[in-house]
């Protein structure tokens, strides 16, 4: 279905088009008119120590009076102190009714307080953040009384930046706005091609029945010339995903639209733009879902139903406000995996359109490696340098990261751990279409340049990662070979190691180090990350089933987990742990079963590809917080969806190519000699 198309959809139901959308513009006029703006004032305040700290100093058997220590855990008892509900009523009871917030300062190792009061009367906020900041310094006055401090060891609080001028906060103000035009016009716009499915199916059924309708009744006329131009030129999934990977590999993920967070991608937004095409075209009854691809779009129906439970347990505890953004967030992001699954599993009708855009994924992987080498030699970051009008960056502070003597690449992917996991599962797939026969005719560069320059980027980022990635890759891939291509490859591997040996003089050195720390278990990181997975057990133990919501353990409120799996139970519980397996059982199923169903040794190392694919994103999700990462995710998904694209097709030609021998061996045997007519001589003349 073309753009056109939709367009001419929507004229002709203008009865639902025209009075939704004049409602939701009425309802987002009323909003800006009754909804008021919000202000939001800040003070900082830092924690001095005493006169006496040059002298041995008593703890008193608190560490709220270890005057001679760190400040940071007296900061810390003092911000869950003024987070209490007896603070909140003293508080109240001085004026400070609205929403107050105490937290210690972002970037700050210092016992550096923020504090933050936002209302909706601009003179009533700095009012209430004088009082809130005069009320910080009372607090700690009185938890030093009340552990027996003498004077001259008493911690005192000092204002560094007194209550600010409010500033206005229309960001959830036009949020809900934007909300309701987009509910009302997806809406509208959903009615619509609805109603011309139906009346699609009428006409379907009154012509089976032999009606013909008075406009068709005329006498036939010469078929009109096809119109020409970009609104009437036919769309298709592949189409529509090539945009979304050119927006998903050559935006910086890390670059989004405003107040959607990390999920807010001009990517991930193309691609929920793509699943209301895919909608519209399927209610308008112009596409049927493929064959034979069920499977992976059932595993994401286990998945929404896990992040849905998961997001009705979020809704039914007290969590914050930050929580609950964050897991609408992960609502949206639902949506794009979802989007990618159907557009890539339903919506590719041809064999030889999914095999363009595996090519083309192909491709602009290998541009974005590039990228990559480029971060690694000239030791900068080239997506730092991008700026897009109207989008910001959704992590603060990203800046080159450093590995022993070498940069770290990522390209235009938020970190390098996302952007060597993307290569690690996109790697199979270069190495296919390298042996493809079909694309034989290509000259040697541009069949195996993409190999080597995405495998080739994989030591680059100095990580385990992609390291545990490639050597999946290997170890699924290389074995099923012909023994002839087997010990090429293992040679080709062994003088690749060699030459970033001699060419990047100590990357190997370093990449070894890290794996020789790992196993001695004396490495820091790998010790900060195991701490971690003890501290996720008591939110598991809170909320066991269904976690405390899909995107709210953000490092901002908690920590970093860097593992996917530890990640999923805390926010989503048993039931999405099991959930997420799903998706990966289905990744290396299709892959099998690919590879188990083929006819040709082509489709056989596709199938290869698949399992390869899939097995990696298993193994590395316990390396880092995989699906966090949006570039990462999406080519996770539009793989997976791909692969259950594949069995549908392999699946298909396997039953012709049944039929077609049974029909063979059925003619010889039905046909006997005596049933054989000879052609009848006839007398010439």
């Amino acid at each position: 279905m073309s753009l056109g198309d939709i367009w001419a959809i929507m004229c002709r139901r203008w009865y639902f088009m025209v009075p939704l959308t004049l409602l939701s513009l009425f309802a987002g006029g009323y909003l800006y008119r009754t909804i008021p703006v919000s202000y939001e004032s800040q003070s900082s305040v830092t924690l001095l120590d005493s006169t006496a700290v040059a002298d041995l100093a008593p703890t008193f058997g608190n560490p709220i009076s270890n005057a001679g220590g760190s400040l940071v855990v007296t900061a810390d008892v003092l911000i869950r102190t003024l987070q209490s509900s007896d603070a909140a009523k003293e508080l109240h009871s001085r004026g400070v009714t609205d929403r107050y917030t105490v937290g210690f300062a972002p970037e700050a190792d210092s016992p550096l307080l923020t504090l933050g009061v936002t209302g909706t009367d601009r003179a009533k906020v700095l009012r209430e953040t004088t009082t809130l900041t005069e009320f910080t310094g009372e607090q700690l006055k009185a938890l030093q009384a009340a552990s027996k401090v003498p004077a001259k060891y008493s911690v005192q609080a000092t204002p560094v930046v007194l209550p600010q001028t409010p500033v206005s906060q229309s960001k959830a103000r036009y949020q809900n706005i934007a909300s309701v035009l987009i509910v009302g016009m997806v809406s509208a716009f959903l009615l619509s091609i609805l109603a011309e499915g139906v009346a699609v199916v009428r006409r379907r059924g009154r012509a089976q029945a032999g009606y013909i309708p008075r406009r068709h009744r005329r006498a036939a006329q010469p078929p009109e010339p096809e119109p020409r131009g970009l609104l009437v030129r036919r769309l298709d999934a592949t189409t529509i995903l090539t945009g979304y990977l050119v927006l998903a590999f050559f935006v910086p993920s890390n670059l989004t639209l405003p107040a959607l967070g990390g999920v807010g991608t001009p990517a991930n937004v193309f691609a929920l733009l793509g699943l209301l095409w895919y909608l519209a075209t399927w209610l308008g009854g112009r596409i049927r879902p493929a064959e034979g691809t069920r499977l992976p779009r059932v595993a994401m129906c286990v998945l929404a139903a896990a992040v849905l439970l998961a997001y009705l347990a979020d809704a039914t505890r007290d969590s914050s406000h930050e929580e609950v953004l964050g897991a609408d967030r992960g609502l949206i992001g639902l949506g794009v995996w979802v989007a990618l699954v159907v557009l890539v599993s339903a919506g590719i009708q041809e064999r030889s359109r999914l095999e363009t855009l595996m090519r083309r994924l192909v491709v602009l992987g290998t541009v974005v490696a590039l990228i990559g080498y480029y971060d690694f030699f000239a030791a900068t970051n080239i997506a730092d340098s991008i700026h897009i009008p109207g989008l910001q960056s959704s992590t603060a502070g990203i800046s080159a990261m450093d590995r022993g003597s070498f940069t770290r690449p990522r390209s235009t992917t938020a970190h390098p751990l996302e952007f060597g996991g993307m290569l690690a599962i996109l790697v199979p797939f270069a190495v296919h279409q390298a042996f493809d026969p079909v694309r034989r005719h290509a000259g040697a560069l541009r069949r195996w340049g993409p190999v080597a320059i995405m495998a080739g980027a994989l030591p680059l980022t100095v990580s385990r990662t992609s390291i545990i990635g490639a050597a999946i890759v290997i170890l699924v891939m290389v074995p099923r070979w012909k023994p002839a291509r087997r010990w090429a490859a293992i040679g080709i591997i062994l003088t690749s190691v060699a030459g970033f040996k001699v060419i990047i003089p100590g990357l190997i050195g370093t990449i070894t180090n890290l794996f020789a720390t790992f196993f001695a278990g004396s490495d820091s990181s790998t010790q900060a990350r195991t701490v971690k997975y003890s501290a996720i057990v008591p939110y598991l133990e809170e909320h066991p089933w269904f976690g405390r919501g899909f995107g709210t353990f953000t490092p901002d409120l908690y920590f970093f987990t860097d593992n996917q799996y530890m990640l999923t139970l805390a926010e989503m519980g048993l039931v999405g742990l099991v959930a997420l397996l799903v998706l990966f059982v289905t990744g290396i199923h299709t892959g099998g079963a690919v590879r188990r169903l083929a006819r040709t040794d082509s489709d056989r190392e596709l199938g290869q590809a698949f399992l390869a694919s899939a097995l990696v994103a298993l193994v590395i999700s316990a390396t880092f917080d995989a699906l966090s990462f949006p570039m990462y995710a999406g080519m996770f998904f539009l793989t997976l969806g791909a692969g259950g694209s594949y069995l549908g097709f392999i699946r298909k030609e396997a039953a012709e190519a049944r039929a077609t021998a049974a029909a063979a061996s059925a003619i010889p045997a039905a046909r006997t000699p005596s049933d054989v007519k000879l052609p009848q001589l006839v007398e010439s003349r």
